[in-house]
């Protein structure tokens, strides 16, 4: 990168054993790649196998091949003055693809030091950051926001190896009972972990609230009471809450666009614009349409012109595809909380609008433990129904004892075919993460989890209901 040569981290679940090779294929078409690195040649061989690599140079750190540059030798060549300019790619990073196939969103230097320097501005704190953090370089949280923090910030980041499953967490638990950070931003799914471990690990919560300033999520939404949860762990433990909140944005907005940078305990925020930000709030489909404006903002998508055009509107704003609204009304200054991505929404048959986001939110909400996330369907239905996914941790007849006690008092709160829930199944396997199902961010790409889980979505509207259908309404 500071030769001015981007480089382009691709998410590992494209050359893991079993993967998707087309998925990787797609990379390669939009990336053009001179060159792989790969951190275990070994690990990764079945990808490094692919026609779409074959004759380029592979470096790599451990197992090398032979013919392949192992990274040693390097390591042991004279460094070069940088010579990248603010404006030169620096990075290519792929969006998720929960909306379609992934695209390479540009990352100039000048992007990325001004992001770094914004989310600086928003939090007054003179020591540099102390992180354990396992988002993936491959997406712009860990790529960008974390990492390029903690460089200009001159902080330390622990790189964990953990990951948000009830079978991987157990890394990011024994990192966190080494190392007692100061800023620790985890997706959703990790923190309803971490809620349960601190409950039962006093010896943790001591550990992990000894000097923790600042808890941050993304990636997605996080429930209100796995939030309550951790700080009733923090108030018996320090005697104070600590700040909860979450920054907001996308791979194209740097990433974050917005934040929550003032005490704050209220889940679902977006906080307010980062310094130089200007956001745009457009009327669409009865909600607010988020656009966004500065200097963290990609100037494109590699080698799509016409995308690229698309991708703003006539003032020159960034569509997110997502829909924000204020907390209160005719007082900006109190910060906004996200309202659902405009791109999942869908209308059942009757032309009722069902905004996805938010109703996936309550629903699991509702629920609690006993599924970690849900696939919201019912497009051109006459109700909506939820698809769930299974905590591994409980036995299946104590899940669906859960999902009927919790969707009972959700529809009791909840009015309108769009509004509440018709039925539910409970899948018999977790998201399949090689398959795109769920991102490394541990977001549900919600149609393609719909199109992969299709015969089940066709089950849950069955008439008459299977017997493992439960039927609310």
């Amino acid at each position: 990168m500071g030769q001015g040569l981007p480089v382009a981290p691709v998410s590992p679940q494209y050359g893991l054993p079993g993967a998707n090779l087309a998925r990787l294929a797609h990379a390669c078409q939009v990336l053009n790649p001179a060159a792989v690195f790969t951190e275990d040649a070994a690990l990764f061989a079945e990808g490094l196998g692919a026609d779409v690599l074959a004759g380029l140079p592979v470096i790599a750190s451990a197992n090398p091949r032979p013919g392949d540059v192992d990274i040693q030798q390097l390591y042991r060549a004279n460094p070069t003055p940088p010579a990248a300019t603010p404006d030169q790619h620096a990075k290519y990073l792929l969006t998720s693809g929960s909306t379609g196939l992934p695209k390479a969103v540009i990352c100039t230097h000048r992007n990325m030091s001004l992001n770094a320097a914004q989310l600086t501005a928003c939090f007054d704190d003179p020591d540099p950051p102390v992180m354990v953090h396992s988002a993936p370089w491959s997406h712009s949280l860990g790529a960008n926001a974390i990492l390029n923090w903690s460089a200009y910030r001159g902080g330390t980041l622990y790189i964990d190896a953990g990951q948000p499953t009830a079978a991987r967490f157990g890394e990011t638990l024994r990192n966190l009972k080494d190392v007692a950070p100061t800023y620790q931003n985890m997706v959703p799914a990790a923190w309803m972990l971490f809620a349960d471990a601190l409950e039962r690990d006093e010896a943790l919560a001591r550990h992990f609230f000894s000097r923790v300033r600042l808890m941050q999520y993304g990636g997605a939404a996080l429930g209100q009471a796995t939030a309550d949860r951790i700080q009733a762990v923090a108030v018996r433990t320090v005697g104070e809450r600590i700040s909860f909140g979450s920054g907001y944005g996308a791979t194209e907005t740097g990433p974050t666009a917005c934040n929550v940078h003032w005490p704050n305990a209220r889940m679902g925020m977006i906080g307010l614009p980062l310094p130089g930000t200007s956001v745009r709030l457009v009327p669409e489909a009865g909600k607010l349409d988020f656009r966004v404006k500065g200097p963290q903002v990609t100037p494109g998508y590699l080698g799509q012109p016409e995308r690229s055009a698309a991708a703003f509107d006539e003032e020159g704003f960034y569509r997110l595809g997502d829909a924000a609204r204020f907390v209160e009304p005719g007082n900006p200054q109190a910060g906004m909380v996200f309202d659902g991505r405009l791109s999942e929404n869908f209308k059942l048959v009757s032309g009722t609008f069902v905004t996805v986001g938010d109703l996936r939110i309550r629903a699991i909400g509702a629920i609690g433990d006993a599924v970690t996330d849900a696939v919201v369907c019912g497009e051109g239905q006459a109700h909506v129904g939820l698809l769930l996914y299974p905590n591994p941790t409980m036995d299946r007849a104590e899940i669906e004892a859960a999902v009927r006690r919790g969707l009972t008092a959700f529809n009791a709160g909840s009015k309108g075919a769009g509004g509440q829930i018709a039925r539910a199944l409970v899948l018999p396997d977790p998201p399949d993460a090689a398959a795109g199902e769920i991102t490394d961010k541990g977001y549900i790409a919600q149609s393609l989890a719909r199109t992969r889980r299709a015969a089940d979505a066709a089950r849950l509207f069955a008439d008459p209901a299977p017997p493992d259908v439960m039927v609310f309404a």
